[in-house]
């Protein structure tokens, strides 16, 4: 029996990877990938699991003492961040580095952050989120990539392949909340903080241990810089970081820095406040740029109009969505009864409620879709659905907090709150990246691509600005608020589907929605 001939050039290996199926049918390179996006995730969701209760707890209990409004604009604002920064991460990958090696600094600054955040030290906890943040930047939107180059443009595998590569983000987000629950029990905040740690690590080796089973076109840079304009980059990237240090003064001052002086307060509220205006800024510019760009055709043009409500539904869906680590994590802790007559809770367990829902629910909204294709809902309509659950799970809580003061709202009522929720992210997020994706101009792919993450750093931001307004108002005052604009809008935006379908109609699926877009947005 003879021996198969090793590859002897990157272009025979990458013949023999696209081939490979040793791994359920895939090429074995998935594999690694898989478990490098669960333990990523893991360490993810683990830490933000307790960074809210981390950030109000006392300093004697090994937190950091903050008010409790404060802390939950500054995890909200931490969310935005992360998904601002993907738009530098994407370009670093497209322009300078590679989408792996993107991936790889990615992660090595995440550990790191991860670190310092379980340092006992407050003074080093503060470096470890921006830390974290930087890094999810950059490998939140190129680790998917990493998937894609395993297989052709044809091969029919892809979409398999980004269905299980989903099931790796939610095993990861499902399971850590229980972990670094359980860690921090025994240890405190720090324990678990280590937790997300060795969980980046496992990520890490994972990522290295594969790399020969991945493409050479991992390392390919798909629009390179020119040598001037490398020689350039360090100018600009100091050009940005004044623009972003001049726009935190502004909102420093705006806080009262000239009359009070630069305190803690003042200083974590100006980053509150300029990471809401750059994400807004950019958001619009994007927009501007497009519509004004004259290599936007007239019927791109006419997607793009139709895009406009669908992007405002999938930010006021985020800024209500992306409170679980913020203002429904406060509501788990100070506002439910966690003793189920069997067990108690810990109010970080509810963080894996979504996650398992998508594992349960995923199936039959495919299966719902395929169903309907071609009939009710279109996409607008989706997405009216998405952002109306979204609405109503903070009318649910805005009941429920009159309905039992204290910390006497029976357990399930979150947990249908989160529920809730799940639902409307099927509806929502799955079709607005793929609407994206179609309704995109040709010459913005990328950027159209950026856009759509912009919607969470939005919604984030105008939900820390609502928290940080708020803060002397009970919340059931913010459930309401947030709640009723964003059932209101989602009524509009389904009295308006019939205008955005006809704007859209030359690009309206009308067949059942691709796993690879929920793949992508989720991880």
């Amino acid at each position: 029996m003879t021996t198969p001939k090793a590859p002897s050039s990157p272009s025979e290996r990458d013949a023999a990877i696209l081939s490979d199926r040793r791994f359920v049918g895939h090429p074995i390179g998935l594999a690694f990938l898989f478990n490098t996006e669960l333990w990523e995730r893991f360490s993810y969701y683990g830490m933000r699991a307790i960074l809210l209760y981390f950030i109000v707890d006392t300093i004697a209990n090994g937190g950091l003492g903050l008010d409790q409004s404060l802390g939950e604009a500054i995890v909200t604002t931490y969310g935005a961040s992360v998904y601002l920064l993907t738009v530098i991460g994407g370009w670093a990958a497209d322009r300078v580095l590679g989408a792996r090696r993107a991936t790889l600094y990615g992660g090595v600054v995440i550990m790191a952050g991860h670190i310092f955040l379980a340092l006992p030290l407050q003074q080093t906890a503060w470096l470890g989120l921006i830390l974290v943040a930087f890094g999810t930047g950059f490998l939140k939107p190129n680790v998917s990539t990493l998937v894609s180059h395993l297989y052709s443009m044809k091969d029919a595998r892809r979409d398999s392949a980004f269905a299980i590569f989903y099931m790796s983000v939610n095993i990861g987000s499902l399971l850590a909340p229980f972990v670094v629950s359980a860690l921090r029990m025994v240890g405190g905040y720090h324990l678990g903080f280590l937790a997300a740690a060795v969980g980046m690590c496992l990520a890490l080796i994972t990522l290295v241990l594969g790399r020969k089973q991945l493409t050479s076109t991992v390392d390919e840079i798909s629009n390179p810089l020119s040598p001037n304009d490398l020689k350039k980059l360090p100018i600009k990237l100091l050009g940005i970081v004044i623009a972003c240090v001049a726009v935190f003064f502004i909102a420093a001052m705006l806080r009262g820095a000239l009359s009070e002086g630069f305190t803690q307060e003042i200083i974590l509220g100006g980053v509150v406040d300029a990471i809401s205006l750059v994400s807004i800024a950019l958001s619009i510019g994007y927009f501007v740029l497009m519509f004004r760009s004259k290599k936007v055709t007239a019927s791109e043009r006419s997607h793009l109009m139709a895009y406009v409500p669908l992007w405002i539904g999938a930010t006021l869906f985020f800024m209500i969505f992306e409170q679980a680590a913020a203002k429904m994590a406060t509501y788990a802790d100070s506002r439910t009864n966690l003793d189920t007559g069997l067990f108690v809770i810990n109010p970080e367990l509810y963080q894996s409620v979504n996650p398992a829902g998508i594992v349960l629910l995923s199936p039959l909204m495919a299966v719902l879709w395929v169903k309907l294709a071609g009939k009710f809902p279109s996409t607008a309509q989706k997405f009216s659905i998405g952002v109306l659950l979204a609405g109503l799970s903070f009318v649910l809580l805005a009941i429920t907090s009159d309905m039992f003061p204290g910390a006497t709202s029976p357990w399930w009522i979150l947990a249908v709150a989160f529920l809730i929720q799940t639902v409307g992210e099927l509806c929502l997020s799955p079709v607005g990246l793929s609407a994206t994706t179609r309704m995109a101009p040709r010459a913005f792919a990328s950027q159209a691509m950026a856009l759509w993450f912009l919607t969470s750093a939005v919604g984030q931001s105008l939900a820390a600005q609502f928290i940080s307004g708020l803060e002397d108002h009970p919340d059931t005052v913010f459930y309401w608020i947030l709640g009723g604009m964003t059932t209101v809008f989602a009524i509009a935006l389904f009295a308006m589907s019939p205008w955005i379908r006809r704007h859209m109609a030359d690009v309206e699926l009308t067949d059942a929605i691709p796993t690879i877009e929920n793949a992508e947005k989720k991880a």
